[in-house]
């Protein structure tokens, strides 16, 4: 479904399906060289381009690596680098909120961006988003880039037997921000993978072959990979996919292709329905569908929210199943089950059959359901859906997911490794999980996991700041934004240029997912005598908390000077609770 509404949607058959699949593969075999184990980097939109792009990478063994197509062509770049790809499958534009986007311009940097980190592209495959003219206004590279409209006149009705491959071989990789600079490829099996996504899809969204399903998410995250290609698709759903975003060009227009589609299973992220609340709250009492089946995802869901879309969305009439899981994850690990677990208002629900959570706090004693405690979720056994380590750096998996709990170091018996999730939860008494979100270097950004590290080091290259610390601040729309504070250099005087290029900065080397709610020029960072920053001061000051004992810290007076210059002389921060700890807790 394209953004623009005067452009005809496109429907397409699995036999069309795989004839295009099969022409793909033959262009990425014969043309690109790509041979089973190889590397490709998909920076695409959503459009039809990119899942047959993704399934005849499968059908060769090569593993795709999706990236998001909002991330700036330099988060491309480096994410190219580190998975060693030599290919990349771009598109030259698409639209996004009624404006032509130039996407071909990304490409350019993110092979520049590749050839620094020491990984030269030899191939930029373009899919042009136009049939009869060009979307784009940069210009080709005479030898490297190439249409791949025009290519395929050569593999009409082409078939390439599909790579036999191990059940363990992988699949993708799904790049996802981590505690460090750099962002941590998440590398998923073959047989596992699609086994855990398959059966998800099945028992926990009700998928059937003569259902409409529509997961309003993007390709480029795991969501997307897991509940929007294979999943559905190896169900035999009726499936569909929008190009643009939620509520152009009004806040009916979600509602408007449900009732066109006759979509009965619908599927999104929290900061989607918060933002279609706000735009519209009335909105789909116009409209004419049908859902039996809800699907949220990506965050945790407010009380209120969830009724809205219960009540108003669903109509009273669809069951909700508010899902939590991981891009390491692969697929749900915790929700009600349609028809057999009771909802419950902002709770995640019970494990799924085969999952086996438990919380631990930081000394590693378990916490009891009904405590009221908050703690660290971890899971204690594994399952098919699991990642199988960090790509290229087997010591870094261990080490973020494994080591925090591990029992016996030298152990390798999986009763002694369970796995940490870094989100920090509450279990009822009724055994329902209550997810609060990230307890480590993390901010999820409407679903979307952005590394404060990262954001960071972006801000960095602003000649004039010394030094920048990002935290989280909640979002009426987002449920998280990251939140800057930065301190400058000798000799340089606070200025609004100053603060506009770090948000330009962000937006360049990640992507405008990743802008800051504000940019804070402070005099100094509040700091331990180690000269450590203690970005949990800063976020107790941007979230209106009580900033705790600061007696310990070298400059304890520079706390007040920035809360005062946050907060104003308005009301007096309120005191943290244990769930807010979890949420904006010890970062570092």
């Amino acid at each position: 479904m394209p953004e623009p509404e005067d452009e005809p949607h496109v429907a397409l058959t699995y036999q069309e399906l795989y004839v295009r699949v099969n022409e793909v593969a033959s262009l990425l075999r014969d043309f690109a060289g790509l041979r089973a184990g190889d590397r490709v980097t998909l920076h695409l939109p959503m459009t039809l381009e990119l899942p047959i792009t993704m399934l005849a990478c499968a059908r060769l063994g090569v593993i795709h690596s999706v990236v998001f197509g909002g991330f700036s062509g330099e988060a491309c770049g480096i994410r190219m680098a580190d998975s060693g790809s030599r290919v990349l499958v771009t598109m030259d534009g698409y639209y996004r909120n009624g404006k032509l986007i130039d996407h071909k311009a990304n490409a350019d940097i993110a092979v520049a961006t590749a050839g620094k980190e020491g990984q030269p592209v030899d191939k930029v495959l373009v899919w042009r988003r136009f049939r009869d003219r060009a979307a784009s206004s940069t210009p080709m590279v005479a030898g490297r880039d190439f249409v791949v409209n025009d290519l395929l006149a050569g593999f009409r009705g082409r078939t390439v037997d599909p790579v036999s491959m191990d059940a363990t071989a992988p699949l993708f990789l799904m790049y996802t921000s981590g505690t460090t600079g750099r962002p941590k490829g998440c590398q998923h099996s073959t047989g596992g993978y699609l086994a855990y996504v398959a059966g998800t899809s099945k028992y926990i969204q009700d998928i059937h072959p003569t259902d409409v399903y529509w997961c309003f998410a993007d390709i480029g995250w795991i969501t997307g990979h897991s509940y929007i290609v294979y999943g559905p698709l190896a169900l035999a759903a009726t499936s569909v996919m929008y190009e643009g975003v939620p509520a152009y060009p009004d806040a009916g227009r979600p509602w408007r292709i449900a009732e066109r589609l006759d979509v009965n299973i619908f599927h999104t992220s929290p900061t989607t329905i918060r933002m279609l609340r706000k735009a519209g709250p009335e909105e789909p009492k116009k409209y004419r569908y049908h859902f039996k089946s809800m699907t949220t995802v990506g965050e945790p869901i407010e009380p209120d929210v969830w009724r809205w879309y219960y009540e108003v969305v669903g109509k009273r009439e669809a069951v909700i199943t508010d899902t939590w899981w991981q891009t390491e994850n692969g697929g749900f690990l915790c929700s009600t089950k349609p028809a057999l677990d009771p909802m419950k208002p902002g709770s995640a629900g019970p494990a799924l059959p085969g999952i086996y959570p438990v919380i631990y706090d930081e000394e590693g004693n378990e916490i009891p359901p009904g405590s009221g405690k908050a703690g660290n979720i971890c899971i204690r056994n594994p399952w098919p859906g699991i990642m199988q380590t960090v790509w290229g750096d087997r010591e870094r998996y261990i080490r973020q997911y494994y080591s925090k709990y591990c029992k016996n170091p030298t152990s390798k018996d999986w009763r002694d490794w369970p796995y940490f999730a870094g989100d920090g939860a509450v279990q009822a008494a009724d055994g329902y999980y209550r997810i609060l979100g990230r307890v480590d270097d993390v901010i999820n950004v409407a679903g979307h996991r952005l590394g404060t590290k990262e954001l960071e080091s972006a801000c960095l290259t602003v000649p004039e700041v010394a030094e920048a610390a990002v935290v989280p601040v909640t979002d009426e729309l987002k449920g998280r934004a990251p939140e800057v504070y930065i301190a400058l250099k000798p000799g340089f005087v606070p200025s609004e240029e100053i603060q506009a290029r770090v948000v330009r900065a962000i937006e360049t080397i990640i992507g405008k997912i990743a802008r800051p709610k504000h940019v804070r020029i402070v005099p100094d960072m509040p700091k331990t005598r180690s000269g450590k920053i203690m970005r949990r001061v800063l976020a107790a000051i941007s979230n209106t908390m009580d900033v705790g004992d600061v007696t310990t810290l070298a400059n304890p007076d520079i706390v007040e000077q920035i809360r005062h210059a946050v907060q104003g002389t308005g009301p007096v921060a309120t005191k943290a609770g244990p769930d807010d700890i979890a949420r904006f807790g010890e970062t570092r």
